[in-house]
């Protein structure tokens, strides 16, 4: 049990620290892999940015995952899921055009207008809150792939048993527990507040990302 994302953040460092995970840049996933993945930074004394991500929900059920989409155009789906929920073309395409303009959005204002770092044969270290679908995670991975990266490490400090296998990819993942009874991210922290925009920009403010 974590007592929240920054003791998440902390532990999970040191973990990779002592496993030799090595990379040349941190990047969270917002909202809430931020302050995991600037504790994760700090510990490997690694410079922070963020890939942004959007998962596309059911349209009846919006946490539940049937996608995701990323910068650079990336997109994910799940046809399994789509087709058992009995998700439209047309309902499948609103969803998206949303979530695409939140995610537009969004990265403009948690990058202040900077560019992307360049990824080019660069090692990256993606990190997360938790892993539970792995949909936002392997959206991430293929941005950055898209971006150059030539090797791409996934870590969180929770996932569900099967984490490794969920994710499209990623030449490793990473995850310091991984109960049998995984049932939701929140499950493994005492406390879990959504994190605000304002507090990611804070945290890429203080690593120069967002300068």
């Amino acid at each position: 049990m974590f007592i929240d994302r920054q003791d998440a953040g902390r532990r999970l460092g040191a973990a990779l620290r002592h496993a030799d995970v090595r990379a040349s840049i941190v990047l969270g996933l917002p909202r809430g892999g931020v302050p995991v993945a600037a504790e994760v930074a700090a510990a490997l004394d690694l410079p922070l940015d963020v890939i942004v991500v959007r998962k596309l929900g059911l349209p009846t059920h919006p946490e539940v995952a049937m996608g995701a989409i990323g910068e650079d155009g990336v997109r994910l789906l799940d046809p399994g899921m789509i087709r058992d929920a009995g998700v439209s073309r047309a309902q499948l395409d609103d969803v998206e055009s949303r979530e695409r303009e939140t995610l537009d959005r969004r990265a403009r204002l948690l990058r202040g207008g900077a560019a992307r770092r360049d990824l080019t044969g660069q090692a990256v270290l993606i990190v997360d809150d938790g892993i539970a679908t792995g949909a936002t995670a392997s959206a991430a991975c293929l941005v950055a792939r898209r971006l150059g990266a030539a090797q791409v490490v996934v870590a969180a400090p929770v996932g569900a048993p099967d984490a490794a296998r969920r994710i499209v990819g990623a030449d490793r993942v990473f995850c310091l527990e991984q109960p049998e009874d995984f049932r939701a991210v929140g499950a493994s922290y005492r406390r879990f507040d959504q994190t605000t925009y304002d507090e990611v920009v804070r945290l890429l403010a203080r690593t120069g990302t967002a300068s």
